[in-house]
């Protein structure tokens, strides 16, 4: 991904200006910020759904459009509720469809040897998120930590160069947080694939991240999570007074942040 001078106006407001963003092949990269600070205006900018009102992206040295068919995408998490009987693997076989970016599956040759080729793919992506022992189940009786393994693994069954999620630890317990987060540092490292994610905590990632993007204030700034998540970065984004503690466990502490729309209290173990 390279972003440079990347600016956004939507609806008369500006969104976001002067972002700048470089992300390598395989590097693990989270996008925080508070509510309404453009995280998943960025997202969408990245696929291609939102245009830039100045500077430039390229995403795999294409155009985002152009780079559609090569990229893995989760939305922010919808619940399932317990009732939902599709099985996990039916949920992977969802990915194989390339209607959603307006391309087809690249399979050529008989319905059988098609059948064939997409079981295996669906097979190699869930033994890739460890998730072959539930699969077969139907997902609403699955935890949320296995539910968003095979959501993962729905993205990445086109074996795509590039993971967008949105939100992938959200509504997670602090043990699934954590195994999800071990999860997406190991497919970058295995697999060379890019992830780009938003989180509001950046907890659960310390010791995966190659690097930070903080958005607040209509700006960004990215780099190592030691060089952005310092009292003076942050209180130059927001233009208000920031302090960043870390624990003696090596969690970071926000102490005064402004709080976003709906959102309440000024202290937080995060950095969003």
């Amino acid at each position: 991904i390279e972003l440079g001078g990347a600016g956004v106006r939507l609806g008369g407001r500006r969104v976001f200006s002067d972002v700048d963003l470089t992300v390598g092949r395989g590097q693990l990269v989270a996008v925080l910020g508070p509510n309404g600070a453009g995280k998943t205006t960025l997202m969408r900018v990245l696929l291609g759904l939102v245009r830039l009102e100045a500077g430039s992206v390229r995403v795999l040295g294409r155009t985002p459009a152009q780079a559609r068919p090569s990229i893995g995408y989760l939305p922010q998490r919808l619940g399932f509720d317990a009732s939902t009987r599709i099985r996990g693997l039916d949920l992977v076989r969802l990915g194989l469809d390339g209607s959603r970016w307006g391309v087809p599956i690249p399979l050529t040759g008989s319905a059988r040897r098609r059948r064939r080729a997409e079981a295996e793919w669906i097979e190699q992506a869930i033994e890739l998120v460890g998730a072959s022992a539930y699969a077969g189940r139907a997902i609403g009786e699955l935890s949320g930590g296995e539910q968003q393994r095979l959501l993962i693994a729905q993205a990445l069954v086109r074996n795509p160069q590039l993971l967008i999620l949105d939100e992938p630890l959200d509504s997670l317990d602090l043990p699934n947080q954590a195994s999800v987060a071990a999860l997406l540092s190991r497919i970058c490292t295995s697999e060379e694939v890019s992830v780009l994610l938003v989180a509001h905590d950046v907890n659960p990632l310390l010791g995966y991240l190659d690097q930070v993007i903080y958005m607040a204030g209509g700006r960004a700034r990215s780099g190592s999570v030691q060089d952005v998540i310092t009292t003076s970065t942050l209180t130059e984004l927001y233009g208000a007074p920031i302090e960043v503690l870390r624990t003696t466990d090596g969690r970071i502490v926000v102490v005064g942040q402004p709080e976003a729309p709906h959102h309440h209290g000024h202290r937080h173990e995060l950095a969003s």
